[in-house]
């Protein structure tokens, strides 16, 4: 083989080489044992939207805007060639240029070599963003689902304490028992089914059908008809069944003789508004929880997908809450 055919393979091996690095999906970017890059692949360049020139050379604490400058992150490369150690999915949280605010999580292994003599590091770079979102995301919702299954217990405990015994028999009791479970069953299946637009005060007594242990408990007076969509449904209903269920355990609901009271206005002053206030008498005086449980963080979050926000005022005479929210032009009917 003459020289010309020598540096022909040489070249070709170097131009496969290069383009298996440029097809992997996920940025890369070799590193010499100074951490000065030798090598970055396309994903690296499109990603973070640098050219050649801002990173072949370059320290790996001088890209971008010192990004990757971390104490920690550091001390773990420094110690990768040397000892041979690696780094998996080392998360870095960051405000990277042109991309705005992202999880990256950073792997790092000594390039192989057959002699084990390499100084070389390869950093694979995957932008988990979605990922830990997905996963934050997913803890809500298995948060609420343990927070809607203790109170749903909770509220079948107290269905069967509030169903009258005396002078009932057993069947009595069991078909009043049955009939105040099975319409709480619907209102949970009501606040979380996809439905079409539905009335305010049809979501009111749909949800609150199950609460009251006797015919005035729950006082729902008329006010202006609002429409609400799917997209209000859903966070109304949790608002309001929270509400109910701590009147049951803690508020107006758990006395014989307390109410609760339920009204609602429309403004449409300066920005079309509703306001509904619920108001608890005749129970137990409120107090402010001394820590933030669940249930009122669930309130806040309904609140705010609402676009609106809860005002809640606990009182000797009881709890008053007030639910202000704004409301689009097709919101009323």
């Amino acid at each position: 083989m003459n020289l010309e055919d020598f540096y022909r393979v040489i070249r070709n091996g170097h131009i496969r080489a290069q383009g298996i690095v440029d097809t992997v999906p996920d940025p890369l970017l070799v590193l010499d044992q100074n951490l000065l890059v030798e090598s970055a692949n396309r994903a690296f360049h499109e990603t973070f939207d640098v050219s050649q020139d801002e990173t072949i050379g370059k320290h790996l604490y001088e890209l971008g805007n010192g990004q990757w400058n971390i104490p920690e992150l550091r001390l773990l490369l420094e110690d990768v060639i040397p000892k041979s150690t690696a780094i998996i999915d080392y998360q870095v949280t960051h405000d990277f240029p042109r991309l705005g605010r992202r999880t990256m999580l950073l792997t790092a292994h000594r390039l192989y070599h057959p002699d084990n003599i390499s100084r070389t590091l390869l950093l694979s770079i995957v932008d988990a963003t979605e990922r830990r979102q997905q996963e934050a995301e997913k803890d809500v919702l298995l948060g609420e689902l343990r927070h809607r299954m203790k109170n749903f217990l909770a509220l079948v405990q107290a269905i069967a304490r509030q169903t009258l015994v005396e002078g009932r028999s057993g069947e009595q009791y069991r078909n009043a028992f049955l009939g105040r479970f099975n319409a709480l069953v619907r209102a949970h299946e009501f606040a979380f089914a996809d439905n079409r637009d539905i009335a305010l005060q049809h979501l009111i007594e749909r949800t609150l059908e199950p609460f009251p242990a006797h015919s005035s408990a729950v006082v729902i007076e008329s006010g202006p008809a609002v429409v609400l969509t799917p997209g209000q449904l859903q966070p109304l209903s949790l608002i309001l069944h929270e509400l109910a269920t701590n009147a049951v355990k803690y508020g107006a609901l758990s006395a014989p003789n307390g109410q609760v009271r339920i009204h609602w206005t429309v403004e449409t002053d300066s920005a079309r508004r509703l306001r509904l206030w619920w108001q608890e008498v005749g129970g137990p005086p409120a107090s402010p929880p001394v820590v933030t449980g669940f249930g009122t963080r669930l309130i806040q979050v309904a609140a705010a997908e609402l676009g609106g926000h809860p005002e809640l005022d606990y009182g000797p005479a009881g709890l008053k809450a007030e639910i202000i929210v704004p409301l689009g032009p097709s919101s009323e009917g």
